[in-house]
């Protein structure tokens, strides 16, 4: 088998949906925010107000489109779920096929930094013999792999089982890699559990248990148990921040994702305060987050999930994760079997670990043994975006990985 043809599908929003969202900018019923310039109660009214005013009167989607379908798209359907990918052709003598899967409240564009120097490596100062043929899909249910109408329950393992269908028989490929980011990142090692015959090595972003989201409290960070007396202010401290960093979006995603979802469905300035916040407190932006996403580059992400009318099925993820468990393929040891890689960044540092004792302390926890692991290396800047954030360390990580294994 090699590489399949297939038609191209540009991406194009009609002007009566961009229309539209205008419009409903215009419209917007803004809440009293008094005291909130801190941001103690969520996202600032004066942040977000700038923002929406600039995606109303000043933002260029088209632009934003034209940069898109610089690549080819394409969209199919496996399994009664619509799937979009990009595609950029590795530029090298015998590309490896490369598979990215992002998570939430990312879109497919947040891998964009990184597809070129994957793909063209020589353009880059790099070798030309890694390259890669870059497959870069939307999230069932993200973006445009959406409706999602068919496929209600979808989740990370399922995604995995469609990701290999997408390879081996839509595109042809007979082995690949992976990498992934957040969910995309489970979605990853569910590649690697499930198929490690069939990939080179995976690389990824966080190394979690694929049985993360189990149990009745998934939704709660802490699993009901009280922050431990005693311990030092700093770790106390990182904590506390650590939980308010993903409590409220998990507690709202796993419970209640369609009740949330009506008014982010309705409201331009409501999803994009939801997602804007996040990308504030999970990012490595020290509370400025323009140095990490320009106007445009937020605006962007944040039209992909509005025109296709997203939000809703891309948070219900989070309660299919814990409606069906993952169930093992096999019972070996590590359950993740292929070569696996990770990026560590400072910002996701747990408590009372510093970034030079984040490699150790991973090998040494209970999520390290669920992992083949063969290369693993910590930044000590970069967020939750961490391909957009550090693109450069990224690539480089992800090739030490991948080196003699492809």
């Amino acid at each position: 088998m090699g590489p399949q043809p297939l038609p191209q599908r540009p991406i194009h929003v009609p002007d009566i949906v961009l229309d539209d969202l205008r419009r409903r900018l215009a419209d917007t019923r803004w809440p009293e925010d008094a005291g909130n310039r801190d941001g103690h109660y969520g996202v600032d009214r004066v942040l977000l107000h700038t923002l929406a005013d600039y995606w109303r009167t000043e933002f260029d989607w088209r632009a934003a489109e034209s940069a898109i379908n610089a690549y080819d798209n394409h969209l199919v359907e496996i399994d009664g779920a619509p799937i979009h990918f990009l595609r950029r052709p590795g530029a090298g003598p015998n590309p490896t096929p490369l598979i990215l899967t992002h998570g939430w409240p990312w879109t497919f564009w947040h891998w964009a930094k990184v597809i070129d120097p994957l793909a063209d490596p020589a353009r880059y100062g790099g070798d030309p013999a890694e390259s890669f043929d870059v497959i870069v899909p939307s999230f069932p249910g993200f973006g445009f792999s959406t409706p999602l109408t068919e496929r209600p329950d979808m989740n990370f393992w399922k995604v995995a089982d469609l990701w290999h269908i997408l390879m081996r028989e839509v595109l042809g490929y007979e082995r690949y890699a992976a990498a992934g980011c957040d969910v995309g990142a489970m979605v990853t090692g569910q590649l690697g559990h499930k198929y490690p015959d069939e990939l080179y090595a995976i690389h990824i972003g966080s190394g979690q248990k694929l049985t993360l989201f189990e149990g009745e409290r998934a939704w709660d960070v802490t699993g009901g148990q009280p922050v431990p007396p005693g311990l030092p202010a700093a770790t106390h401290a990182r904590m506390i921040e650590l939980e308010h960093r993903f409590a409220v979006h998990l507690a709202a995603h796993v419970l209640e994702p369609s009740t949330l979802a009506y008014g982010l469905s309705d409201s331009p300035v409501g999803l994009l305060a939801w997602l804007l916040q996040r990308w504030i407190a999970w990012s490595d932006c020290g509370g400025d987050i323009h140095t990490v996403f320009t106007p445009d580059e937020l605006l962007t992400h944040a039209t992909i999930y509005w025109v296709t009318n997203s939000i809703g099925t891309s948070i219900r993820t989070y309660a299919n994760n814990n409606r069906y468990p993952w169930t093992p393929a096999h019972d070996r040891r590590p359950p993740i079997e292929a070569p696996t890689g990770l990026t560590f960044v400072g910002y996701e540092n747990p408590p009372g670990v510093r970034t030079d004792e984040r490699v150790e302390h991973f090998r040494n926890s209970e999520r390290g043994s669920w992992y083949n692991l063969v290369e693993l290396t910590a930044h000590e800047h970069g967020g939750h975006f961490i391909p957009w954030e550090i693109p450069g360390e990224w690539v480089a990580d992800l090739r030490r990985t991948m080196r003699g294994r492809v």
